[in-house]
């Protein structure tokens, strides 16, 4: 059996904070997106450590690391890559691009027109990419982390909404607080240099065949129906708020699920819990909420409508279901005790 996914996530967590100080809830979200196979989106003002984060990530767990610098004049085959022509051969060989890849870092992501844009899509849904014609599969291990600027919009274009809900999880850097910012002068004074992270004695923590399995475990941990209908009133309630144009697609929903699985891992649980749900869904649904221009207007935002749900929609009232499976177990009889033995031939003398 591997190591528990629990372990894994604060091994991570404690590399992450060998090159960054403080963003607590983008690591988290990173891990989400890392344990439930999905891509995440990051968003924050320049120097708030959005690259830092995904170089870091990579070194931690030892995989491959490719990144793009999005611009105005990407083609989609220098995402993908393509077929070339060999005059001494008279044959065409396929050049792959950086795409082929464990981690890749998609920077500025949303200042590349959509038809570059729309060549990540492929293999973010699918695992594979086409080129001319040739399906090629991409790594077990991929995952985008594309970044964006939320400030300046001038020459950029907006990822659309079926790009963005490819994305399971969307989080911010945020500007640290005094105390962090303070630790980061302080390290800065020790010599850190953010742009040599080899010097940092960041190693690998975590093996691809540890992920893989922590992985396939996070999908086994168990959500009753319970739970399961808990998370579905909150994606169903996105789409009638009065204030949403558009709300979660089911895609969300099965990856609200599967977020909320990841928490209950992380947290070395195996069931998962109405609260791991609510810590999720930020996170997941966040970015997929599409508020009507006239509520934008009036200062509501995505974020003040996923807390007005979380807090109307009524918390299933079961016991976890670990308490489940000792109380069936607790209430079934032992056959090995004497009375259950003396017990259990008396019915059967009784069926005769």
């Amino acid at each position: 059996m591997g190591t528990p996914v629990s372990a894994l996530a604060a091994r991570i967590y404690d590399g992450l904070h060998k090159a960054v100080v403080g963003q607590d809830d983008t690591i988290f979200a990173l891990e989400l997106a890392l344990f439930g196979q999905g891509h995440a989106l990051i968003e924050g003002v320049p120097g708030t450590a959005k690259t830092l984060l995904v170089r870091a990530l990579a070194l931690v767990l030892g995989a491959d690391f490719r990144r793009i610098q999005f611009t105005a004049d990407l083609m989609p085959s220098d995402v993908v890559g393509t077929t070339i022509f060999n005059p001494q051969s008279g044959q065409f060989s396929t050049r792959r691009g950086p795409i082929f890849t464990n981690l890749l870092l998609a920077d500025e992501i949303n200042r590349t027109p959509p038809k570059t844009q729309a060549a990540l899509l492929e293999g973010m849904e699918e695992r594979q990419v086409t080129i001319d014609g040739v399906a090629l599969p991409l790594p077990e291990l991929f995952m985008v982390c594309a970044t964006q600027n939320p400030i300046e919009y001038e020459g950029t274009y907006p990822l659309p909404e079926a790009q963005i809900d490819r994305f399971m999880v969307k989080c911010n850097t945020e500007y640290p607080s005094r105390a962090e910012e303070l630790e980061l002068l302080a390290r800065g004074a020790d010599g850190f240099d953010a742009r040599f992270l080899d010097r940092l004695g960041i190693a690998a923590l975590v093996s691809l065949e540890d992920l893989a399995a922590a992985r396939r475990e996070v999908r086994t941990i168990h959500a009753s129906a319970a739970v399961r209908e808990y998370g579905y009133e909150i994606v169903a309630q996105t789409r009638t708020a009065a204030d949403v144009g558009l709300g979660a697609s089911p895609r969300a929903a099965l990856q609200l699920l599967i977020a909320a699985q990841c928490c209950a891992a992380m947290d070395g649980r195996d069931f998962v819990t109405p609260d791991d749900v609510k810590r999720a869904a930020p996170n997941v649904l966040g970015h997929r909420l599409l508020i009507r221009p006239e509520a934008e207007v009036e200062g509501v935002s995505a974020a003040a409508v996923l807390r007005r749900i979380l807090d109307s929609v009524a918390v299933p009232k079961e016991p976890p279901a670990a308490l489940e499976v000792n109380s069936r177990e607790a209430a079934a009889p032992d056959p090995s005790e004497p009375e259950n033995t003396a017990a259990a031939a008396l019915g059967a003398g009784t069926a005769e």
